[in-house]
């Protein structure tokens, strides 16, 4: 059974920076491309980044670049999310996922999610 555990969310002030961590398990780590997707409040999910295993090449919504970083750690089966500069519109709930090709972009596995809240 996969199992994606996110971590590392939290109150933070406009400004400031936090960095998620998703551990995963019952998968073969180095063979996965890894996503992080967000969710606003009583926003549909939006896709925020991915990275791919072949090369560790990142992906990112057009938005968040140059604030968000994505990066990973096979030896740790381990995927982060560093997070720059956030503002009140970064909150929400932010999951790591599995994903996967197949002419389209899906996910596979989806961790439980980890709530951001950014408010001073």
């Amino acid at each position: 059974e996969v199992q994606l555990q996110a971590s590392g969310g939290g109150l933070v002030q406009p400004g400031g920076s936090l960095r998620l961590s998703c551990e995963a398990s019952g998968l073969t780590f180095d063979d996965s491309d890894m996503s992080w997707i967000r969710q606003a409040p009583g926003k549909e999910l939006e896709w925020v980044t991915s990275i791919n295993y072949v090369a560790g090449d990142s992906y990112y919504a057009e938005s968040l670049k140059g604030r968000f970083t994505i990066s990973r750690d096979n030896a740790k089966n381990t995927v982060y999310l560093k997070m720059n500069n956030l503002k009140p519109e970064d909150t929400g709930v932010y999951y790591c996922a599995k994903e996967a090709y197949d002419g389209a972009y899906y996910y596979t596995s989806w961790g439980q999610g980890t709530l951001v809240t950014v408010s001073s």
